[in-house]
């Protein structure tokens, strides 16, 4: 499912137009939504029931390339992540 999909979903199921649905989509997801905006201040979402959102920080770390043989250095960094809740991932791994 894409955002697109996610959206006309949203927009069926609330009886909300596309535009609104979308809108509401923006307001979570987008890269200055409510979630982006949290962890870029160092914290957590989470929802409950479906998992939490969380920035972790990614130490510096020497890469090579495959190719080459060149050793590469990454700067650390902060990377967001996700954790299912216990609920979701039993829903995930349900039988069907």
């Amino acid at each position: 499912m894409n955002k697109q999909e996610l959206v006309a979903a949203v927009a069926r199921q609330l009886g909300l137009t596309k535009a609104k649905a979308s809108e509401i989509a923006e307001l979570f997801f987008a890269p200055t939504g409510l979630i982006a905006s949290e962890l870029r201040k160092g914290g957590k979402v989470a929802i409950s029931g479906f998992g939490s959102f969380e920035a972790r920080k990614r130490a510096a770390r020497e890469w090579r390339d495959p190719r080459t043989g060149k050793a590469v250095n990454i700067k650390a960094s902060v990377v967001p992540a996700f954790r299912a809740s216990r609920a979701l991932r039993d829903q995930v791994n349900k039988k069907r």
